[in-house]
């Protein structure tokens, strides 16, 4: 089992290197850096080492002058090469995990939408922003900057070596006490870290839902259960972060007791070694820090190496969602500039979850231009057809077809720039009306959204807003009617210049009298083009030239309105009395 883990980590790892492809120079840039910085780093106590023994106790003025600059040269280089080493890291970082939110975004954009309703948001946002940040420190702090360390260690203990042996040893006798604290160390700290990492997933879930759904929060006056579920989710957090810091608290003092033990012994040691003519002051001198120079980065690798394991944990997460291939496969060659608009269901079965039909032998035809009419009782598969036909879901069993052709023979962004859906919950995005009609495609000019907007006879209440097509609205259309908001989304749907056309329930939560002005709306936007409309509403359908009644996913009743009517007993002729035979009696 640990062996299949070190396996999993060594191949994310390749993985995350391998994001740093396209930076190579960056890449080795750095590397080069950290090879340069080892030696110089050690420069200074060996120059200190050999000022005092060769030139401060010899009396040599100039000598201790030349030995100044050079040190002083030295600081400078140092200090230049660091912040070179730093400046590169960082933007080897930055550059991968800049290339790799657009690709994380860019892949969860083109998932199907059964990743996303099981899926919530919030640990989508965390995989986007936060683990793809933590990757960044892989580079930043930890796989350069270990490698980094790991060299300046070897440097010094080869110094150290190269001018007394035999300090050194009594030096590293402390060695293996450090070591050990340092491996438990890292093993409870990464623990702590992936709880934290854990919480921080589960926070945001929770903020992004209730957030979303403040309104209902308010509605039901569940203010203060949900205050309470936060403030739990919060203490496990902050319970994570704080365990973290122990650990921190423990190691950080404890490392310092070890250095101190052996700069005890350097002094125990070294000065009976001066007494002895072992050992030179400047040797003595040195030493304290070469200590400092051996046991800081030793500190350090520790939590370089929990910094390296919580960026492979992140990118194992977000790997773990590009390699979901959840996609609604693309291997269509269609594509094109217009369709007639004929579409045909054929015997379509259809289950979300694979063992349920929603759909059971679902067939339908509408000839291009005519109006079809959806009309059923909640969860009878109304919404499911609409979600077929752009192909946000494949069917199990059946065929779709659309001017003859199978929908999977469309290439799938030529098949949904030909279709436009206009759904009863609009959304729309913060930003100027412009651009939420447009959706920022530099396509479409000022001109057709004003000109679609006269047509559907939205511009008036467009025009009535402050600042008109430069209102900008607030996050989804807070700001907004809920009327408004639907004849937004007409002028969007209309500026595509779709050929089949697809109404969700569009008016089942408008009043009355904007009811009429969204009905005139949709006469417009049907006219000339293939469409389908579903509606609670009987009285949006008025012009329809065929209803399809649903009933538990199976067609009951499919044929022209007033032949539907004629059946007294029919499916669609209780729907419609339901609706129209009260307002009569009363």
């Amino acid at each position: 089992m640990e062996q299949q883990k070190k396996s999993l980590d060594l191949d994310i790892f390749k993985r995350v290197i391998a994001l740093a492809k396209p930076y190579k120079l960056l890449f080795f840039l750095s590397l080069l850096l950290a090879v340069i910085l080892a030696p110089v780093s050690i420069l200074k106590p060996y120059l200190i080492n050999v000022m005092v023994d060769d030139y401060i106790f010899e009396y040599d003025l100039q000598g201790m002058t030349t030995m100044a600059i050079i040190l002083v040269a030295v600081l400078m280089s140092e200090s230049f090469f660091k912040y070179l080493f730093m400046l590169f890291s960082a933007l080897l970082g930055q550059s991968v995990i800049r290339d790799l939110r657009v690709r994380v975004f860019k892949h969860l954009t083109s998932l199907r939408l059964s990743y996303f309703d099981r899926t919530p948001i919030g640990r989508s946002t965390t995989r986007t922003i936060n683990d793809v940040e933590t990757i960044n420190q892989i580079f930043s702090q930890g796989v350069l900057t270990i490698i980094a360390d790991i060299l300046g260690i070897t440097a010094v203990l080869a110094i150290m070596f190269y001018t007394s042996w035999q300090l050194t040893l009594v030096i590293l006798t402390t060695l293996p006490v450090l070591m050990l604290g340092s491996y438990i160390f890292k093993e409870k700290v990464k623990k702590a870290f992936q709880r934290v990492r854990n919480q921080i997933s589960i926070m945001n879930s929770f903020l992004q839902e209730r957030i979303s759904g403040i309104q209902v929060v308010q509605v039901f006056n569940a203010e203060n259960q949900e205050r309470d579920k936060f403030r739990d989710i919060n203490r496990a957090y902050t319970s994570a972060n704080l365990n973290s810091i122990l650990y921190y608290a423990i190691f950080f003092p404890f490392v310092e007791i070890v250095s101190a033990a052996s700069l005890g012994l350097l002094v125990w040691y070294g000065a009976k070694g001066v007494l002895d003519g072992q050992v030179t002051i400047g040797v003595l001198i040195a030493f304290p820090l070469y200590i400092n120079m051996l046991f800081r980065p030793i500190r350090m690798l520790a939590d370089r190496f929990n910094t390296l394991q919580m960026g492979l944990v992140a990118a194992d997460r977000v790997f773990n969602v590009l390699d979901h291939s959840e996609f609604i496969p693309n291997e269509g060659s269609l594509k094109p500039k217009s369709l007639k608009g004929d579409l045909e269901f054929d015997k379509v079965h259809f289950s979300y979850d694979g063992e349920n039909d929603i759909l059971k032998g679902v067939s339908f035809k509408i000839d291009a231009g005519q109006t079809m009419a959806i009309v059923g009782s909640t969860g009878s598969g109304k919404t499911t057809i609409i979600n077929l036909v752009n192909r946000f879901y494949d069917i199990q069993k059946g065929k779709i077809s659309i001017d003859g052709e199978d929908i999977k023979d469309f290439e799938l962004s030529a098949l949904r720039s030909r279709i436009a859906l206009v759904l009863q919950d609009v959304f729309l995005f913060g930003g100027s009306i412009y651009e939420n009609i447009s959706l920022r495609d530099p396509k479409i000019s000022r001109e057709e959204i004003r000109k679609a907007a006269e047509i559907i006879g939205a511009d008036k209440i467009i025009n009535q807003l402050p600042g008109e097509y430069e209102f900008m609205v607030t996050e989804r259309g807070s700001n907004l009617s809920l009327g408004q908001r639907q004849l937004i989304s007409f002028v969007r749907a209309l500026v595509f210049k779709p050929d089949i056309l697809i109404l969700d329930e569009a008016t089942s939560s408008v009043d009355t009298d904007t009811e009429s002005i969204i009905q005139h709306a949709i006469e417009k936007l049907i006219k000339k083009r293939t469409s389908i409309i579903i509606a609670h509403r009987l009285s949006t359908i008025q012009h329809a030239d065929k209803v399809l009644a649903l009933k538990k996913g199976e067609v009951v009743e499919y044929g022209k309105q007033e032949e539907l009517l004629a059946n007294s007993n029919g499916y669609y002729r209780q729907l419609y009395d339901k609706q129209f035979i009260p307002e009569v009696v009363g």
